[in-house]
């Protein structure tokens, strides 16, 4: 791994921006990867339009799960549901800067499996407000 990257890791391991929980969320939603124990909350608010006002997310696990989930709240800040619901695993390649092992992509994915699935959730429940 690069240099460059490890340090990226690290450095929103150790100082994330993101990490916390919002007291005003209208959505929060959680996961966990089993086979490593990382477990993963996230917290959306958002305006009446489904726009993405702030995200935070909670939890414990490695590094790389970890930095994933804050380098992906902060690229989710201003999206719309949609938005983030059509976002695949190269996103977070993308973020991350480097390819990963298939154990290792497990923990990186599951901030974008909770991200997605809060997305498909709030969906149902802005349907039900219009209808």
């Amino acid at each position: 791994m690069d240099d460059l990257y490890r340090e990226l890791i690290l450095d929103h391991y150790k100082n994330p921006r993101h990490k916390g929980r919002l007291t005003e969320s209208q959505y929060e939603f959680e996961d966990e990867n089993p086979l490593c124990g990382d477990h993963l909350e996230v917290f959306l608010k958002t305006d009446e339009k489904g726009k993405i006002l702030d995200a935070k997310f909670d939890g414990h696990g490695c590094a790389i799960s970890m930095a994933s989930a804050d380098l992906l709240m902060d690229s989710i800040i201003g999206k719309q549901i949609e938005e983030v619901k059509q976002l695949s695993k190269q996103v977070i390649l993308d973020l991350l800067g480097f390819e990963l092992s298939p154990i290792r992509l497990k923990c990186a994915l599951l901030s974008l499996k909770v991200a997605k699935a809060a997305a498909y959730e709030m969906q149902e429940a802005t349907d039900e407000l219009i209808a």
